[in-house]
């Protein structure tokens, strides 16, 4: 695989600290060989002191200094950082855009149709190293450019090569699943509070619960109906809940909000 020599970063926001982190307990670079471009100083001046990174206002540092730039922007700061960037970039940068909704089609619009370009999803637990990661690459990349990407985005958490059709479902699945996961947290302490449990309790119960549960999953590999049928005794206490949960529609709606967000991902992309 081809050796990752820079890493640049465009924005110093919560995922873009959340890479420069994997990227430096991972070991894929040394903390002087990460160069984020963030126009506000005291973000500057935060991420080189903490992580001892570099840090600059200047765009043309960035492109001049780094092979392998992220573009760690919102899609609506997308317009601006294109219009930034396309006369500074060339076929020797590898370009990543973790922007939601942004297809490779639009990026290469904006910075060009022979730029090598890969598209990814994350989502925030990337902040913990406990992300999952869905990416794409367009026609200009090899398989030493999506090894790189996978390598990045694998500090953080799990990552996934996905053709590009896929990208806008992996955004309303698990780029926007911990929205629905921290809602239905909160519910459930809500439940408990309602049901007689003071607060802090409730939350610490919810939270272990919550853990405990996606650890089970995940550590014995069977199917979640397998584990729900497990814990849902004849005429118990969880087979009561489960029905006043089907009973409001509980599953379709968790369904239908994946529905929403994935189209609204391919709005955001137009």
């Amino acid at each position: 695989m081809e050796k990752i020599d820079t890493i640049g970063l465009v924005g110093g926001g919560q995922m873009g600290e959340a890479l420069i982190n994997g990227i430096l307990k991972a070991d894929l670079v040394a903390a002087g060989n990460v160069l984020v471009a963030e126009p506000d100083q005291a973000r500057q001046q935060y991420l080189s002191e903490k992580y001892g990174v570099r840090a600059t206002s200047e765009s043309a540092v960035l492109a001049d200094v780094c092979s392998v730039i992220i573009l760690a922007v919102k899609p609506q700061i997308m317009p601006l950082v294109v219009k930034q960037y396309n006369s500074l970039l060339s076929d020797k940068h590898l370009l990543i855009s973790i922007a939601a909704g942004i297809s490779l089609r639009v990026l290469e619009k904006g910075l060009g149709k022979d730029r090598r370009i890969v598209r990814v999803m994350p989502n925030t637990p990337s902040l913990i190293l406990e992300g999952a990661a869905g990416l794409t690459g367009n026609g200009n990349t090899d398989k030493d450019d999506m090894a790189i990407a996978l390598k990045i985005f694998s500090a953080v958490g799990s990552c996934y090569e996905l053709p590009e059709s896929m990208l806008d479902a992996v955004t309303g699945l698990s780029g926007s699943g911990p929205g629905y996961v921290f809602a239905f947290i909160e519910a459930m302490i809500d439940g408990g509070v309602l049901a007689g449990i003071p607060r802090p309790v409730a939350e610490k119960l919810v939270l272990q619960t919550v853990y405990g549960s996606v650890k089970l999953a995940m550590e014995t590999g069977e199917h979640p109906a397998v584990l729900k049928g497990k814990v849902t005794s004849p005429g118990g206490t969880t087979i009561a809940g489960l029905h006043v949960l089907e009973e409001s529609g509980f599953r379709g709606s968790v369904m239908s909000a994946i529905e929403v967000a994935t189209e609204r991902s391919r709005e955001l992309g137009q």
